[in-house]
């Protein structure tokens, strides 16, 4: 008799039976497997949704390096313990290969909707998207709400936070360089003039580096496809964070970047909803953010515009330069200044 879950979940993962997905929720005691779906969304194809008799669970498979599940744990863990935002908690993990030939690890499916899912932003009007902008810069005040002594970096052998070993503002000037110089080894992706729009940039955003901050979880892909909301009588609020992986101690201002950008190109009352939503909750934004936020903006402009050139992917066009790319996005900085 054929396997009904037997299926190809996604490139990454390849093809995974049912007797395979069983054994793997075996190893936890999970409960019997019901339905196995692929997530929607999501870059690389690590996930695939499973229900149970014991309730909703992801397992995410085929990690992209030694310590990226154990990374993640330890986030999660650390905004189910130490802040008000919920991560996926507990966070199983299994290292042995003999059922899919990888390491795997699978955790509680969060409740709410992902509205970068287009059978979901098509139910909402605009004003829901204005209230589902607002609840992601609340939510984001709540996954900041815990703080640590100073900023830092997760060590994977010691399984903690390792503070920084320079101060803030020269490692994360030295981050943005060390990214500006991945893009430069690919043939052709940055001019001359690239590079004197990043220096400026750098020289512009350097003072503002230095306003004191209380270090927080920075989730660095903090974006529609990472975040759930729940609709409630009074708009939506937040229900879950998870893809921690890329996250660090550090100024929790770097968050705005990322949907900041996203909100600033499509819509201006959402990005003011955006900030407002966060400041609120964060106790308003820092003096220096405008300067901070477009240094912050061109930053995560750097890491798309690396990955692209390295991947063949988004910027085709041989006469686009990044400078043409990431400096309509530094324009909302002027923008949130004034949200």
């Amino acid at each position: 008799m054929p396997d009904e879950f037997t299926r190809e979940y996604s490139r990454r993962l390849g093809t995974l039976t049912g007797a395979q997905l069983q054994a793997a929720l075996d190893r936890f005691d999970l409960g019997r497997l019901i339905d196995a779906q692929p997530a929607p969304g999501g870059l690389f194809g690590q996930n695939v949704l499973l229900t149970t008799t014991s309730g909703g669970w992801v397992l995410r498979g085929c990690p992209h390096y030694d310590g990226q599940f154990e990374k993640e744990r330890f986030f999660s863990r650390a905004v189910h313990e130490r802040t008000e935002a919920e991560a996926p908690w507990p966070f199983h993990i299994e290292h042995a290969t003999d059922i899919f030939g990888w390491s795997f690890a699978l955790m509680p499916l969060l409740p709410g909707m992902q509205v970068l899912v287009p059978e979901v932003r098509r139910t909402l009007s605009d004003d829901d998207k204005v209230s589902v902008a607002a609840a992601f810069g609340s939510y984001l005040a709540q996954l900041q709400s815990g703080s640590w002594d100073a900023p830092g970096e997760y060590d994977y052998p010691a399984n903690e936070i390792a503070p920084l070993a320079e101060p803030y503002r020269e490692w994360f000037i030295a981050g943005m360089h060390a990214r500006r110089d991945q893009c430069i080894a690919e043939a052709g992706s940055l001019t001359e003039d690239d590079v004197a729009w990043i220096a400026s940039m750098v020289d512009a955003g350097r003072a503002a580096l230095d306003v004191p901050f209380a270090p927080v979880i920075v989730h660095t892909d903090y974006a529609e496809g990472n975040v759930l909301v729940e609709r409630t009588e009074d708009g939506f609020r937040g229900s879950g964070v998870f893809d921690l992986g890329g996250a660090y101690i550090g100024d929790g201002e770097y968050d705005l970047a990322r949907l900041g950008c996203w909100y600033g190109r499509q819509s201006e009352p959402r990005l003011r909803a955006f900030i407002d939503g966060y400041a609120a909750g964060a106790g308003g934004l820092r003096a220096g953010a405008r300067e901070r936020l477009a240094l912050y903006i061109a930053a995560d402009r750097l890491i798309f515009w690396e990955y692209g050139k390295r991947n063949k992917v988004w910027f085709t066009d041989p006469e686009q330069t990044f400078r043409m790319f990431a400096e309509p996005f530094v324009e909302v900085a002027q923008m949130a200044a004034k949200a």
